[in-house]
């Protein structure tokens, strides 16, 4: 089977019933997606395929070749972490670490969601042109990505942050530090 993961082609040998999860960790060695629940309540098995949130543990890897995935380790470029990344550690946007790689997934692919217009069960206007995530939105929106410490306080703060309130603004105020 060929994948493109993290902007790099790989050609695997696996079952056909592999899971896209056990693919990445099993055959490609990229241990950052967790095994949390294997049954897709968690959200700690998280990637983005095309730019849209999976839970890779429910998805067979089959379904997915020649189609552009991205991990937590796909987020990080030139050895610099993603500005999200960044967020989490300043925010104490985790705690044990073990959620946090599905929780940014999750929060980009949530970005792109919002700005496609998707609505969630808490959008009130669902004929806006654009949909405002506030913190509502955005709880409601992360909801599928558990995290067992408590850090969601803290992953709000970063999300809001960065993705959401002038990430211009976030960004020189990280350079200029």
């Amino acid at each position: 089977m060929d994948f493109f993961v993290n902007g790099e082609a790989a050609t695997v040998s696996a079952d056909i019933r592999t899971s896209l999860l056990d693919l990445l960790r099993n055959h490609l060695g990229l241990t950052g997606t967790k095994k949390g629940c294997d049954q897709g309540a968690c959200g700690a098995c998280t990637v983005l395929v095309d730019g849209e949130r999976i839970n890779s543990c429910l998805a067979l890897a089959a379904q997915y070749q020649g189609r552009n995935i991205i991990t937590v380790e796909g987020l990080a470029a030139n050895g610099n972490l993603h500005p999200l990344q960044e967020a989490f550690v300043e925010h104490d946007g985790f705690q044990c670490g073990y959620c946090t790689p599905g929780q940014l997934c999750s929060a980009i692919g949530m970005l792109d969601e919002a700005q496609r217009n998707i609505p969630s069960v808490v959008t009130r206007d669902l004929t806006t042109a654009s949909i405002t995530l506030d913190e509502t939105e955005l709880r409601e929106r992360m909801s599928g990505n558990l995290c067992r410490c408590g850090a969601y306080n803290g992953i709000i703060e970063a999300i809001s942050e960065v993705l959401i309130e002038q990430p211009a603004e976030s960004k020189k105020r990280r350079a200029s530090a």
